[in-house]
């Protein structure tokens, strides 16, 4: 009786590796492994599934991927990098977190959930080969994509003898319109960095929970991502995205080292005490190069003011800073908040759940949402978040009936969208829906309007970059 051999089967395979990451963890362990965490469940496990592949396994600081299709797994690499780099773009370059990939299509070895053998062993040749922020593939690679994706490139590097492989490879390089962005010193192909902007920029490091509760830690951090999405409205001023300042919450750090790993002007820093039906905010604005206080402030007040001390906080920074930024132009009146405040802490903490990613912590934000909503219902910014909550459900199949769960998000957006036509969420998500639909006319308006709304919101600035590229695959 002959007994079967191994599976075998034709594979496209992508090995990915962190640069850097024993230097990076000695630095800063802690955040190193928060911000990589963000990048997977934000950016590369979202592309691997939206591209139809499989992650085979993962290690500290790299990952083995599996497509059925060589042009899937190229999409994939040349989605990530490009996004990375411009994750990277407000960050110092010693913090960068950057990739190289590799991909190979060669045969197989099937064993459960793994694989192994030559077309494993190339990739992960390929991807030691690959600069920081690049992409290296096989000839058999190069042959089968072709010349079918635009702003796709590749470089012949010749034939290389490689480790542990007797043959040599032929490699190609794929060089990207965007250039993935590279290391100080790195190769001269890469996206250079980005200059100092002209516009006054900021970062608001995470304000301080004084209230001895740890239950009010959501309120803390829900003020601080609020002031940053406030701020991030003024189209003269240049605010670091909530990712990137998060890093440092609970730590003890001096303002002029911020200042010179963000490379901003200003740093805001502050607490939150909250007891009863009160709330007394600090908040200091201080210069990044001198550590100076450019302006303070304390407000003692009833917690439904919370709004008017989040407007008057906003108003202030603004008309401080050099150049005078016209707060006048700051349309937030024009927007539909509530008056209950429950509902307000109920929508923080549901967005800070939904940040982590997870499906127990996706499963309590809709709950948090739910009870926002049953306190009120014409609250349209709740709508808006439960639509994104639900969205991520959906992306991730958390949920028994995807068909009715993505509906449901759209009757969620039709409900925010007439509530509140001045939410750039409400647009944001109403954009990547009807991107998710192909219909790009819609996407491209209500994109457009949550970019009128919040310019440097971080979330809209990088959908701009997922609807243009998908435009120009669609022709």
């Amino acid at each position: 009786m002959d007994v079967p051999g191994p599976e075998r089967r034709l594979a496209a395979v992508l090995a990915a590796d962190m640069v850097g990451f024993s230097r990076l963890m000695e630095v800063d362990e802690a955040g190193t492994l928060a911000r990589l965490k963000t990048h997977r469940v934000e950016l590369i496990d979202p592309a691997i599934a939206k591209n139809r592949g499989r992650i085979i396994k993962t290690t500290g600081d790299g990952m083995l991927a599996e497509f059925h299709s060589v042009v899937d797994a190229v999409l994939c690499a040349v989605e990530v990098q490009r996004r990375m780099a411009r994750r990277n773009a407000d960050v110092p370059p010693p913090r960068w977190i950057q990739f190289r990939i590799g991909i190979n299509l060669g045969d197989v070895i099937v064993d459960q959930n793994d694989i192994f053998g030559d077309g494993v062993n190339v990739a992960a040749r390929l991807e030691a080969l690959a600069e920081p922020g690049g992409i290296c593939t096989s000839g058999a690679v190069r042959d089968q994509v072709g010349d079918r994706l635009d702003g796709v490139q590749f470089d012949d590097l010749g034939e290389q003898s490689v480790k542990n492989i007797a043959r040599p490879i032929r490699i190609f390089r794929i060089r990207l319109a965007e250039g993935p962005a590279s290391q100080p010193g790195g190769s001269n192909t890469a996206l250079t960095p980005p200059g100092v902007s002209k516009k006054p920029s900021i970062a608001v490091l995470p304000f301080a929970n004084m209230s001895g509760d740890p239950e009010q830690e959501f309120f803390a951090d829900g003020l601080t991502e609020d002031i940053i999405t406030e701020l991030s409205r003024f189209h003269d001023l240049l605010v670091i995205s909530r990712n990137s300042t998060f890093v440092y919450k609970g730590k003890a750090v001096k303002v002029q080292d911020i200042g010179r790993e963000f490379g901003v002007d200003y740093v805001i820093e502050g607490s939150v005490r909250k007891a009863g039906g009160r709330v007394r905010v600090t908040v200091q604005l201080i210069d990044a190069e001198t550590d100076r206080h450019v302006w303070a402030e304390r407000y003692d007040r009833e917690l439904q003011d919370i709004f008017a001390i989040q407007d008057e906080m906003t108003r202030a920074i603004v008309a401080t800073l050099p150049g005078r930024v016209e707060a006048a132009t700051h349309d937030r009146t024009k927007r539909k908040q509530t008056d209950n405040m429950p509902a307000y802490e109920c929508v923080l903490a549901a967005k800070l759940l939904h940040h982590r990613s997870n499906r127990d912590d996706n499963a309590q934000a809709q709950t948090l949402l739910n009870r926002a909503l049953a306190m009120d219902p014409n609250y349209a910014h709740a709508h808006a978040w439960m639509a994104c909550v639900l969205g991520q459900c959906w992306i991730y199949g958390w949920c028994a009936d995807r068909e009715a769960t993505f509906e449901q998000v759209a009757s969620e957006l039709e409900i925010a969208l007439a509530l509140d036509d001045n939410d750039a969420d409400v647009h944001r998500i109403l954009a990547a829906l009807n991107l998710t639909r192909h219909n790009y006319e819609k996407a491209t308006y209500h994109q457009e309007r949550a970019l009128a709304l919040n310019p440097n919101y971080d979330l809209v600035v990088v959908q701009q970059g997922e609807l243009l590229r998908a435009m120009a695959e669609s022709g």
